[in-house]
């Protein structure tokens, strides 16, 4: 079986156009003002995995377009007994699912999913493979501060190695010829890095990534992940961490972004993370619209 039309998978594989498309919608989507492209839909939100953004921003976005939400989680669940994916998804859509949102620890889970399912699927982020609906609203979120992708350079700090929402911004951003650089020691940004995507170059050294950037887009660095590398705390800290005297690398209009959860102390200074240049809570907020136009295409209501 092939996925159902309007599944959302991942970005490797999706057109430029139809990336233009999903956010030239979102532009039209507002959650204050509710249209009911999804009245009496009914969208499962099975989440394997903590989320408080993701599955916030999905929930809300159904809601305001008249869909029926619900939320089934690993704990308190049949999947805590042991039940198989294939069967929580026989199970959900035999209970009436009109669309499947799904996040799991295992890279390909909503795609095998996609291949058993006859509803839409979408990818709230899979093991270390992709996080399609952050990108997009990441590139939303640009768009809104830039206007245009054209000539930007995007400097990408932190944990590339585990990052879904690096390989998925990776995938996005070339399609559209910005140049990428991602940044951060050998361990957490391996040289291999520069096969995610056309064009991309890898460097130890954060003024390096910096100088003459547009966009600055760090990402979660977890200390006991850096401690089982065996990647010394304070040393990642004085060569990477985003502060004021950095940020004046990058150019004077460069916008600072993060998916989400930021460590503050860690991967930026309070600083940065309350400066006038950072747009993590607008990422957030801009995180609804996206995904009332990433559902609104899985019912075939995105025109």
């Amino acid at each position: 079986m092939n996925p159902a039309r309007g599944s959302l998978l991942g970005i490797e594989h999706l057109e430029a156009a139809e990336i233009l498309r999903i956010l030239k919608f979102a532009r039209r989507m507002n959650p204050d003002k509710p249209r009911p492209l999804l009245k009496g839909k009914r969208v499962m939100l099975l989440f394997y995995e903590a989320s408080t953004r993701t599955r916030s921003s999905f929930e809300i976005a159904a809601k305001s377009m008249g869909a029926h939400t619900v939320l089934i989680q690993s704990f308190g669940s049949s999947i805590e007994k042991g039940e198989s994916l294939l069967d929580t998804g026989y199970t959900v859509r035999a209970v009436g699912a009109d669309i499947i949102v799904i996040r799991h620890p295992n890279a390909g889970a909503p795609y095998t999913m996609s291949q058993h399912i006859d509803v839409p699927v979408i990818n709230a982020g899979d093991g270390l493979h992709e996080h399609p609906s952050q990108s997009l609203l990441d590139a939303y979120t640009i768009l809104r501060n830039k206007k245009t992708f054209k000539g930007l350079q995007v400097a990408i700090v932190g944990d590339i190695f585990h990052s879904r929402v690096a390989r998925s911004a990776c995938h996005l951003l070339s399609k559209f010829g910005v140049k990428i650089i991602l940044c951060g020691p050998p361990e957490l940004v391996p040289d291999i890095a520069t096969t995610l995507a056309p064009g991309i170059r890898v460097t130890r050294h954060i003024d390096d990534a910096l100088r003459g950037t547009d966009v600055i887009m760090l990402l979660r660095v977890q200390s006991e992940r850096l401690s089982g590398l065996k990647l010394d705390l304070l040393e990642y800290i004085t060569r990477y961490q985003m502060n004021p005297a950095r940020l004046k690398m990058a150019r004077k209009d460069a916008i600072v972004m993060h998916p989400g959860p930021i460590i503050r102390g860690l991967e930026l200074t309070s600083e940065i993370a309350d400066g006038a240049q950072a747009r993590i809570l607008e990422e957030v907020r801009n995180g609804v619209p996206t995904r009332m136009a990433i559902l609104a295409r899985a019912m075939g209501k995105m025109r």
